[in-house]
C-alpha cells in the first residue's frame, strides 16, 4: 500500500473523557485543499447500528471529497465505554463538545455537524454551545431529523408497549412511562432505558434559529415514495430557520427507511445528495 493511500485509511481510536473511553473514527480528508471538517453524532439506541452502513458510505464519500469527517460513539453507545443504562443526554452532549474539540485540534476549515434523527437534536444543541463572538458560523447537515425528543421518546417506548401487548404474562404491567415517571428503569429492545435519560430526550429540542449565529441548514429527509416530498412538519421548521438568516437547501430523497432495520439497505440518493449540497453549494 502506497505511503498516500495508508494516509487516507480511516483511522479508529479511543477519546479519553472524563466518564471513560469513547470509540472514534476519523476519516482524513483527500485532496490537496481540505474543504472543511464534519462531526457525526449518531441517533438514538438501535437505529445507531442499523445506519452504520450507510454513515459509514457517507463519511468515506465526504472524506474523499476533501472532508476531515469524525465518528463518535456516544457513552453507552457502540464500542464506547458504559452501559445504555449510564447514559444521560447532558452526557451525550458533553461528549459531542469533547469530539469538537478533538476536531478542532486535528482538521480545518467550516465546521459542519451532521446528524442523524434524534442526532440532529444534539448537533443543532451543539452549534448554540459553540457560538462565540469572532467565531465562523457552525452549519448543520441534518438527516431525516426528528422535530422533538418528546416524539423520539415515545417511538421509543411505543416498542415496548408493543412488546407488552404481544408477549405472553405482560397481564397487568404499568406502561412505559408510568414506570419512568416512578423513577425505575425499563428494558426495552435490548435497551435499558433509564428515568434520568428519558427524562433529558424528552426535554431535548431545537434550539430557536434565531438565537444562533446563521450559517447553512442542509436539511434531508427520505421517503420510499417514487416521488418523495418533505414531511409537513417540516414547512414550519425550515421556515424558521430561513426566516432567522440561514442559507437554507431541504430536500427529499428516494430512499427506504433504513434507520428501522440492520441489514444491507443502501440510500445512495441521500449519499449523492449530502454531496452535491457540500461541494457545491448554492451561489449567494
Amino acid at each position: 500500500m502506497s505511503p498516500r493511500a495508508r494516509a487516507a485509511l480511516p483511522q479508529a481510536f479511543f477519546l479519553t473523557t472524563d466518564t471513560g473511553q469513547r470509540f472514534c473514527l476519523f476519516h482524513p480528508p483527500q485532496g490537496a485543499t481540505p474543504l472543511g471538517r464534519v462531526l457525526y453524532l449518531h441517533p438514538f439506541a438501535e437505529e445507531l447500528n442499523s445506519t452504520r452502513r450507510v454513515v459509514a458510505g457517507q463519511a468515506r464519500a465526504l472524506a474523499q471529497a476533501g472532508y476531515g469527517v469524525l465518528q463518535i460513539d456516544l457513552l453507552g453507545c457502540g464500542d464506547s465505554a458504559g452501559d445504555f443504562a449510564d447514559a444521560t443526554w447532558a452526557a451525550w452532549l458533553h461528549d459531542a463538545q469533547q469530539a469538537h474539540r478533538w476536531l478542532d485540534d486535528h482538521a480545518s476549515g467550516p465546521l459542519w455537524l451532521w446528524g442523524m434523527r434524534s442526532g440532529a437534536l444534539l448537533a443543532a444543541q451543539l452549534a448554540a454551545l459553540l457560538q462565540a463572538p469572532g467565531t465562523a458560523p457552525t452549519h448543520l447537515l441534518l438527516w431525516q431529523p426528528v422535530a422533538s425528543g418528546q416524539q423520539m421518546l415515545q417511538q421509543f417506548l411505543r416498542l415496548r408497549a408493543a412488546s407488552q401487548w404481544l408477549g405472553a404474562g405482560s397481564t397487568g404491567e404499568p406502561p412505559p412511562s408510568q414506570t419512568l415517571a416512578q423513577g425505575l428503569a425499563i428494558a426495552i429492545a435490548g435497551y435499558t432505558l433509564s428515568p434520568r435519560l428519558a427524562q433529558g430526550l424528552a426535554e431535548a429540542h431545537m434550539p430557536d434559529p434565531g438565537s444562533l449565529q446563521p450559517g447553512r441548514l442542509v436539511w434531508l429527509e427520505t421517503s420510499a415514495a417514487q416521488t418523495p416530498s418533505l414531511s409537513p412538519a417540516a414547512g414550519k421548521q425550515l421556515s424558521a430557520w430561513h426566516a432567522a438568516g440561514w442559507q437554507v437547501q431541504a430536500q427529499a430523497v428516494e430512499s427506504p427507511p433504513f434507520w428501522q432495520t440492520v441489514g444491507t439497505d443502501e440510500a445512495p440518493a441521500l449519499v449523492q445528495a449530502t454531496l452535491a449540497a457540500l461541494t457545491h453549494p448554492p451561489q449567494a
